[in-house]
């Protein structure tokens, strides 16, 4: 073995080296520093003793270095995936073009007609609405349970129907965090697989395939990415469930462009200095929160106020970059505070280099009614405030500045 190959491939190292290091195939032929955009739709072969090689090994069984068409893999999609499996400590993932291809996927190809899921009510919200339409007119029935009854969640299990439990940690935008321990003894002794979303936390904070989970599911669009510029999604797990999905997806063909990979495995290198940084800015932004007398509720599971604080505490390294808040205030000093402020965009998503903030009770739930959202625990005055990696000082300096234009009644309080 090389120094090189050493490297790549080590056991053990700290997430940094891992981020940058980890699952690459150095050289290759290429004599590139970076993964060269393998950018074709085909692949040629020298001559028909090649092509029958190839084939051999594909139908019969055998390692296979290349791909005769580009729905069935790329070299740049590779290189991806086994970095982020190295992160995770996965046997292998699989990429796709984004988040929801990637969990609409996932149940697209494991689920059958009468097959049943639980999933937890802070689920994301396109994830819940996916499991309760399309699903349904499959005949795969959804149950949604409250985020951290553990009781209700094995009680909604059906035998010999549940085929999966469905959680995310930390959850938005709360950001509960589920014990990962107890959800994936529940799936061993149901027979039931478990699938959690992490993107909130990443393999930096978190690894659940070490607790047992069967599958980890990531918007690669946030952390993995880290610059608000490309669409990905990406489940990792053990290597036959994962060769399933990569089956699937050259029937589905929800593939993604190698450009989007190289993007995503560009943002990956930086992706343990990203996220320590945000970790420290927003703690130091929830605390700061906490002890403002314009802020109601502060949710994050990095403060001692927080439900799941224990729980975190006990599985996680760092408790992530986006802290929620309740502003003492109606929907229109929330808003107005928000537009106020210098540092953030207002916009959706997170994980990037920019802070973005959103109000979900217009950016998520606009069509339903203020009563609507606040029966599913959406207050108008919530705030998400997705940290980039700005410095601390001057967000919160930004936030206090604001924050002291609120008006002293705070307008309307919602309860």
């Amino acid at each position: 073995m090389t120094k090189n190959d050493s490297i790549a491939n080590g056991k053990g190292q700290g997430a940094s080296t891992r981020s940058v290091h980890g699952g690459a195939e150095r050289d290759k032929g290429f004599h590139s520093m970076t993964t060269p955009i393998v950018q074709t739709a085909t692949y040629t072969f020298d001559n028909t003793a090649k092509v029958i090689e190839f084939l051999d090994k594909k139908v019969y069984g055998g390692e296979l270095d290349r791909e005769e068409y580009a729905r069935y893999g790329n070299p740049s999609v590779w290189s991806l995936e086994r970095r982020i499996a190295d992160l995770e400590g996965a046997d292998d993932a699989v990429v796709y073009p984004s988040g929801m291809s990637a969990v609409t996927s996932l149940f697209l190809t494991v689920l059958g007609p009468g097959t049943h899921i639980v999933m937890t009510d802070d689920c994301y919200r396109r994830t819940r609405q996916f499991c309760e339409t399309t699903l349904k007119k499959f005949g795969i029935d959804t149950s949604i349970v409250p985020m951290g009854d553990c009781e209700a969640l094995e009680a909604a299990i059906v035998p010999r129907k549940t085929r999966f439990i469905f959680t995310e940690t930390p959850t938005n935008p709360y950001l509960r965090v589920a014990d990962l321990s107890r959800l994936a003894e529940l799936g061993k002794r149901h027979r039931a697989l478990t699938l959690l979303d992490t993107t909130f936390a990443t393999p930096v904070n978190l690894r659940p395939l070490e607790f047992g989970i069967d599958f980890v599911l990531h918007s690669a669009t946030k952390y993995f990415g880290g610059h608000n510029d490309v669409l990905a999604g990406v489940i990792a797990g053990g290597a036959g469930r994962i060769k399933a999905l990569k089956d699937a997806r050259g029937i589905l063909g929800n593939v993604i462009d190698p450009h989007q990979a190289f993007l995503v495995e560009r943002g990956l290198k930086t992706l343990a200095v990203r996220v320590r940084h945000q970790n420290e800015s927003a703690l130091r932004v929830a605390r700061f929160l906490e002890n403002h007398a314009k802020i109601e509720r502060v949710y994050y599971p990095g403060l001692e106020s927080h439900p799941d604080h224990d729980i975190a505490s006990a599985q996680m390294s760092g408790f992530g970059g986006v802290v929620s808040f309740e502003v003492a205030g109606d929907i229109k000093s929330t808003s107005d505070f928000i537009d106020r402020l210098r540092i953030p965009y207002i916009a959706p998503s997170l994980g990037g280099t920019e802070s973005l903030i959103e109000q979900p009770a217009y950016f998520s739930y606009y069509d339903l009614s203020s009563e609507e959202r606040l029966a599913i625990g959406i207050k108008d005055n919530l705030v998400r405030f997705a940290l980039g990696i700005e410095d601390a000082d001057d967000i919160i300096a930004d936030l206090d500045e604001s924050l002291s234009q609120v008006p002293a009644n705070g307008g309307a309080r919602q309860v």
